[in-house]
């Protein structure tokens, strides 16, 4: 019983270091790059670049004008709707999926 103990503490407590390091080192290693203009640009444009790459594989097998694509399509449009209101990218995902869920809920999605 105290092997097996020992075993999964000093699992543990590998796994956590490791993930502290991967979680550091970017930070600890590109602290003098940090604001290098490649950089600058890809922290810009690629969360949004991420966002359509995941919004058309999510729709790639849908129907663009199928009666089941349309709750998609009005919470995509709440998304969008919400976020040009607020600005907040918290708000217009809770808000989506919030609405999406329900919908799916009540048989609708």
């Amino acid at each position: 019983m105290n092997d097996n103990l020992l075993y999964l503490t000093l699992a543990i407590a590998v796994m956590a270091a490791v993930t502290f390091l991967t979680r550091v080192l970017p930070f600890v290693v590109l602290y003098k790059v940090a604001h290098h203009p490649l950089l600058e640009h890809l922290g810009r444009y690629l969360p949004p670049m991420v966002m359509v790459l995941l919004l058309v594989y999510s729709f790639k097998n849908d129907i663009a004008w199928s009666a089941d694509f349309l709750p998609e399509l009005g919470c995509l449009t709440l998304v969008a709707a919400l976020h040009l209101a607020f600005r907040q990218a918290l708000v217009s995902i809770v808000g989506g999926t919030a609405v999406y869920m329900a919908l799916v809920q009540m048989g609708l999605g």
